[in-house]
């Protein structure tokens, strides 16, 4: 009877430290993937403002091939060029 209520303990704890186990397995993978989806939703939000940077540029990049006056302005703006007879005033900041 005693050898019984032995093995039924042992076997007990054996389930006890099985499930704890589990348990501490469990707990860790959901955290491991909770940071992941944290990580990826930043670069989700990285590769969305990426996009739209894109089509800004793709944008400018379509204006200066077809837009003549959207190029004078840059250049002008850029590289402060002028028409003949035409002064450029520079201010410092």
């Amino acid at each position: 009877m005693l050898i019984r209520r032995l093995v039924i303990f042992i076997y007990a704890l054996a389930l006890v430290g099985a499930a704890a186990g589990s348990a501490l397995f469990f707990w860790q993978t959901r955290r491991e993937y909770m940071r992941l989806r944290a990580i990826e939703q930043r670069v989700e939000q990285r590769l969305a403002e990426t996009e739209l940077k894109l089509a800004e540029q793709e944008e400018i990049l379509r204006r200066l091939r077809t837009d003549p006056a959207y190029v004078e302005r840059v250049i002008r703006r850029r590289l402060g060029y002028a028409k003949p007879d035409e002064f450029v005033w520079r201010f410092e900041e």
